[in-house]
């Protein structure tokens, strides 16, 4: 029980950070045209829909195992 209101009080409160590797933000902050801060960006969302799209092929290939052949 203890637990649940530990991660309930910890998602109400939030703490503002910056999460970038020196490297990356060194490269931003150079460049003046915003070409590679939108590659940067990019790459962040290809590197976030990946792991989404093979779970989800995942889940609907096992739904298909468990319901997709019965007669």
């Amino acid at each position: 029980m203890k637990i649940f209101f530990f991660f309930l009080l910890s998602m109400l409160f939030s703490l503002s950070t910056q999460a970038q590797c020196a490297m990356c933000r060194a490269a931003l902050e150079s460049e003046e045209g915003g070409v590679q801060a939108e590659a940067v960006n990019d790459g962040i969302v290809y590197l976030m829909a990946i792991p989404y799209i093979l779970v989800g092929v995942l889940g609907y290939a096992i739904y298909r195992l468990k319901y997709g052949k019965k007669k």
